[in-house]
């Protein structure tokens, strides 16, 4: 071995090589109530208590009022399909203000909304340097079961996460990473605070001539650790100890399912979901029952379908806390009318009176 590689600097055995960034299984002690935690990458999840669950009454079932189908007038007709022209530029206005109107076929399109509001409640261990901060640890009392911890719940169908620490489940160990010693030997240089010149492979002469980078010694100062050959743990920021505790992470989603019934094939119902209805009925309560009664019978199926499915969803693994169905009526014009001897269609569509065509008469061809 070269003299010069024996010499790169000292070696100091007392600091340790870093460990691992995560405690490794079994470093911590389950704390009653909260058992599963065999890694930082568990994040048990825990359903609701009993206590916690709505049960929903047998055979209740909600009315529905009757509604009546909104008319399009020929003006707003018009007025739709020349904004509509306005913001395709290849398309020329003159048809829209000079065609001749056929028939306006108004379409009954309702829109059904469910809405689940629900608590969600995790946890996992996480820790941070200890440097004397007061340890609300096991000698303080039991640790309060998840849904025990009070946490403050945010407005109805306010989505939002708050992690919050478990009362009494501090406790304060050894940093795994550096094993107490609150430094770790420099992985760059192997603790000897210098590395071995990569030009001159450390004989200190390139080409017969002395090395410019080494300037001949063969060695160079390591700059990951400025040559001191180790490293202030990452893990305890050099406080030898950490305070390991459960934080808690509640969740609250606004869970939504909508459904429009496909009444008319030539019309995308995708453009449904960036145009507002008339909501003409809003039913609100812990549990909402399925529609009954109402006219159109497949609104009816879903809700019942849409109310279960969220029942057996969420109640098993989150609080309910509120839910909401609504019935939206959701315009839809066919427009049909005739221009330079042809005859075309257009769809009015929303509260917006957005239009969809697929086919206008004039359009500038660029040669």
């Amino acid at each position: 071995m070269d003299e010069k590689d024996t010499d790169l600097g000292a070696f100091d055995p007392n600091i340790p090589e870093e460990g691992p960034s995560a405690p490794p299984p079994g470093w911590l002690d389950d704390i009653h109530g909260y058992q599963g935690h065999k890694g930082d990458d568990d994040n048990p999840l825990y359903p609701p208590p009993p206590a916690y669950t709505p049960q929903p009454e047998l055979n209740r079932n909600t009315l529905v009022p009757n509604v009546r189908v909104p008319q399009v007038s020929e003006d707003v007709a018009r007025d739709a399909l020349l904004k509509f022209v306005e913001s395709k530029w290849r398309y020329s206005s003159k048809p829209a203000r000079n065609l001749t109107f056929k028939e306006l076929k108004p379409i009954t399109v309702y829109r059904y909304r469910l809405e689940t509001y629900t608590e969600t409640r995790t946890s996992a261990w996480q820790f941070e340097p200890y440097s004397g901060q007061v340890v609300d640890g096991p000698q303080c009392g039991m640790s309060p079961p998840p849904w025990d911890v009070p946490v403050s719940q945010p407005p109805i169908y306010t989505e939002m996460v708050e992690k919050v620490r478990v009362p009494h489940s501090s406790i304060v160990k050894v940093c795994h990473k550096c094993h107490g010693c609150g430094r770790t030997r420099c992985v760059a240089c192997h603790g000897r605070g210098q590395k071995r010149c990569t030009f001159c492979h450390g004989h200190g002469r390139s080409r017969n001539k002395q090395c410019t980078s080494c300037h001949g010694r063969g060695r160079k100062r390591c700059l990951s650790c400025q040559a001191c050959g180790y490293k202030i743990c990452s893990v305890c920021h050099g406080n030898q100890n950490l305070l390991h505790f459960i934080q808690l992470t509640v969740t609250w989603k606004n869970n939504i399912a909508d459904f429009i019934p496909d009444r008319q094939p030539d019309f995308p119902d995708k453009k449904f979901e960036k145009v507002r209805g008339d909501p003409f009925f809003s039913d609100e309560n812990l549990l909402v029952y399925p529609i009954q009664g109402f006219p159109d019978q497949e609104i009816c199926d879903v809700s019942s379908k849409m109310i279960n499915e969220h029942l057996n969803r969420f109640s098993s693994t989150s609080r309910i806390l509120q839910q909401r169905q609504t019935i939206e009526l959701v315009p839809l014009t066919h427009v049909f009318y005739s221009y330079g001897g042809k005859d075309y269609s257009f769809f009015v569509y929303g509260l917006e009176n957005k239009v969809f065509t697929t086919k206008y008469p004039s359009a500038c061809v660029i040669l």
